[in-house]
């Protein structure tokens, strides 16, 4: 039986290519201006990442980067977010708890060390550290997120209230050893200090 023109047999039709593909050029696109605003940072610096050098080399026009992020401060936003989104997916997908103490704290060191001294994650840091964190509530948010990723990463190693202490001071070691790559332009060898901050947590939680 033929089905008139205008009619429809009730059956739920799914989307088609036509409407998810727009949808993913969009989300790569956007992908691609966030890595490429990162590589900018760490190439050339904070100052040479404007929105019209970013969009130069992502090889977009001002009018796309506008669309995706409405201004420079979004766009700068949106790379900490990344940053951030990464950081705490890391540590969540970590498996620690059939481990002994000191392997345990060597997966989270480590863990947190190959996100946090990733691109992604010194672009975050030197954009919080020029912008002072920025105005608004996206500041706030941030500030809230990072705390949830120290208590996470405390929460990895060890559940006790009392050495809470121990994941800001791990944060700070992570924070020290990045800031001096980000000055120094080149790879930092932290074999000695990652060997030093495992030794001393260990103590404090044996």
């Amino acid at each position: 039986m033929s089905i008139a023109a205008g009619q429809t047999t009730g059956r739920t039709v799914g989307p088609t290519r036509r409407t998810t593909a727009p949808r993913k050029r969009g989300d790569d696109t956007r992908a691609k201006i966030i890595d490429e605003t990162v590589r900018c940072i760490v190439e050339e610096g904070f100052a040479a990442a404007t929105a019209k050098h970013v969009a130069e080399r992502a090889g977009v026009t001002w009018g796309v980067i506008q669309y995706h992020f409405g201004d420079r401060h979004g766009l700068l936003m949106a790379v900490v977010d990344d940053g951030v989104d990464r950081l705490i997916e890391s540590l969540s997908s970590a498996d620690v708890s059939e481990l002994p103490l000191r392997e345990r704290i060597e997966v989270v060191v480590d863990t947190a060390w190959s996100c946090y001294s990733s691109p992604t994650s010194m672009a975050a840091f030197e954009i919080l550290r020029v912008t002072r964190g920025g105005p608004g509530e996206s500041s706030r948010r941030h500030l809230l997120e990072m705390n949830s990723a120290i208590g996470q990463l405390g929460r990895l190693i060890t559940e006790d209230p009392a050495n809470a202490g121990v994941a800001e001071v791990i944060w700070a070691a992570l924070r020290g050893v990045v800031l001096a790559q980000m000055i120094t332009g080149t790879p930092i060898d932290w074999s000695l200090e990652r060997r030093a901050l495992i030794d001393m947590v260990t103590r404090v939680l044996q």
